[in-house]
């Protein structure tokens, strides 16, 4: 998915599209969330809020990630 400029898309919209995104690319680590940040331009809170679900997307150790359908 290609960034969209910030400036043309609405703040909720462009955090749909970081979701969207890093549920794509199935990275849901602080670097893949920093680098949706910068490429989606969100802001701090949103960051914030990234990194709880992507913690809570993380699969446990010695676990598989489960299989979500869409």
């Amino acid at each position: 998915m290609t960034p969209v400029p910030a400036d043309f898309v609405p703040s909720r919209e462009r955090l749909r599209h970081a979701l969207r995104w890093l549920s794509d690319g199935g990275r849901h680590d602080a670097a893949a969330v920093e680098e949706a940040c910068r490429r989606f331009d969100l802001s701090p809170l949103d960051e914030e809020f990234l990194l709880r679900e992507a913690a809570r997307n993380r699969p446990a150790p010695g676990q598989q990630a489960p299989d979500r359908k869409r």
